[in-house]
């Protein structure tokens, strides 16, 4: 639902940019209720205010409903059918395919890149394997990017006190001396 979400928003439609959008996605997760309904709202809203929410918010649940209930009414018949079970086997590569596709779209957007690959990796291992609350991980995750972000920022004003205690480093001062010579 979010990949479609995201292609009419922000390619079709040009409601927000890619960034606003993941933005908002982040913001979805992180509230409670369901993503996608929670997506509809923000979207909604920013396009159309209150009205906006409500129509945003028919359109996302109601085709799901109905379909829904279309198949709970009709699959208690059928199904103990050994070529229903086959269709349902079959449908498990194209449902990862559909997760996969717009987590690569995301995954480009928030700018993860093989030197950072590792950490939602590893989120996704801790939860899965080590069963880790996810809860735990992203607590662990805010504290992280926070400290990550202050080493860099300590670093890089260390850097710009050097240089500029650095007469070599400092080009105006080489020309003085250069033109003093």
């Amino acid at each position: 639902m979010i990949p479609l979400v995201q292609r009419e928003v922000v390619e079709h439609r040009g409601w927000m940019g890619e960034e606003e959008f993941l933005d908002l996605i982040a913001l979805a997760q992180s509230a409670p209720g369901i993503i996608a309904v929670n997506t509809a709202v923000f979207v909604g809203y920013k396009v159309a205010g209150r009205r906006g929410v409500l129509l945003s918010v028919l359109g996302a649940t109601l085709p799901s409903f109905l379909i829904i209930l279309l198949i709970a009414m009709c699959f208690t018949h059928f199904r103990d059918n050994p070529h229903v079970e086959a269709v349902f086997k079959g449908i498990r590569p194209a449902v990862v395919a559909l997760i996969a596709a717009p987590l690569y779209k995301m995954a480009k957007a928030a700018k993860i890149s093989w030197k950072n690959l590792w950490i939602p990796v590893a989120a996704a291992l801790l939860i899965w394997l080590a069963g880790v609350s996810p809860v735990i991980v992203i607590i662990a995750a805010i504290a992280g990017g926070l400290g990550w972000t202050a080493y860099r920022s300590k670093k890089q004003a260390s850097e710009e006190l050097t240089k500029s205690k650095d007469p070599d480093s400092n080009s105006e001062t080489t020309q003085k001396k250069g033109g003093d010579v």
